[in-house]
């Protein structure tokens, strides 16, 4: 199945997208099981974390300045140009600037960790990129869009992504390792076993979160595609740019420490760069004013085409950015 994952997380796009066009009374039940099928392939991803690996991430400061440059003074000129292509529609405008603005903390460690890069420095992150969204998204807003969109603002939905999304998974992984190492004979064999079993599902796993996120969505954006497929291409444009910034920024010596990065940092500098927090800022947008009503619908649109990108930069991004000749390991 590792060997065909790309092929069969397409498959499993195409199934959702058939699902949840051809029934669409399947999207609201599809909806709820997002979270807790992306809570579960997120302790599976955790658990090939261990502990030692991810307290030392926790120690790289170049690695964090560089994806917090990337993503908070990189992105927003880059999202403001973008939203300018669609300026004359309010809602769309909206849209855009909440999803495009918001580095993704969940599922990028899932694909980072595909691509074989630096998943325990992401995930070691992932909180000090919540709390400068938190920070940041509101003047970045008020700039961009102006006071009346910041004062609708509930922040509350990133708090829930920190805990349920990251802080429980991540406890939950840490006391299976912690029981598998130091445990009595029973509790050793049952997390050994369950952990095993979790990182054997990894594959069908992310198959069921990319169906289950598709199935969820795509009958509300074929409703009103005629408008929402002026930003495919605008979101697929993001994503190129981001790789290639993603990748000058791997590269670039000195300016932040000593050494370059080595090559799982710069290919999870990528992925952060493209990957936005969609799933976290949709009720955000949700409950903004009937008056914005396609601006759920424009969040939802990069979902689905940041799924496809996703599973092609799984494929694309070890190529761009290889190991070096005769290395059996991409970094420390």
């Amino acid at each position: 199945m590792e060997r065909h994952q790309v092929g069969l997380y397409l498959a499993a796009i195409g199934l959702g997208a058939l699902a949840g066009l051809g029934l669409p009374t399947i999207a609201g039940p599809a909806a709820v099981l997002i979270n807790p099928v992306l809570g579960l392939l997120l302790y599976a991803t955790f658990l090939s974390i261990p502990v030692a690996h991810l307290a030392r991430a926790a120690r790289d400061w170049r690695f964090l300045l560089a994806i917090l440059a990337l993503n908070f003074a990189v992105v927003p000129p880059l999202v403001f140009a973008l939203s300018r292509f669609v300026a004359d529609d309010a809602a769309l405008t909206l849209g855009v600037l909440f999803v495009l603005l918001t580095p993704c903390v969940d599922y990028v460690i899932v694909f980072t960790g595909l691509a074989r890069g630096a998943k325990d420095r992401l995930l070691a992150a992932a909180p000090i990129l919540l709390l400068a969204q938190l920070v940041a998204l509101p003047g970045l807003l008020w700039l961009m869009a102006g006071h009346d969109v910041v004062a609708r603002l509930d922040l509350a939905p990133f708090v829930d992504a920190l805990l349920y999304l990251i802080l429980l998974p991540l406890a939950a992984a840490i006391l299976t390792q912690l029981l598998a190492e130091r445990g009595g004979p029973r509790g050793r064999r049952a997390a050994e076993r369950s952990a095993r079993t979790m990182l054997a599902a990894m594959v069908p796993l992310m198959m069921l979160t990319l169906a289950v996120v598709v199935a969820s969505q795509i009958h509300g954006v074929s409703l009103e595609l005629s408008r929402l497929a002026r930003l495919i291409p605008l979101y697929a444009g993001f994503g190129v740019v981001m790789v290639a910034a993603g990748w000058l920024l791997g590269r670039a010596p000195g300016w932040i420490g000593r050494s370059v990065f080595d090559v799982a940092a710069r290919r999870a500098i990528v992925f952060t760069g493209v990957t936005r927090n969609s799933l976290v800022v949709l009720p955000l947008v949700l409950a903004l004013p009937a008056a914005y009503d396609l601006a759920p619908l424009a969040v939802v649109t990069q979902t689905l085409v940041e799924l496809v990108l996703m599973v092609v930069l799984v494929r694309c991004v070890p190529r761009l950015i290889p190991a070096p000749t005769g290395s059996s390991r991409l970094g420390p």
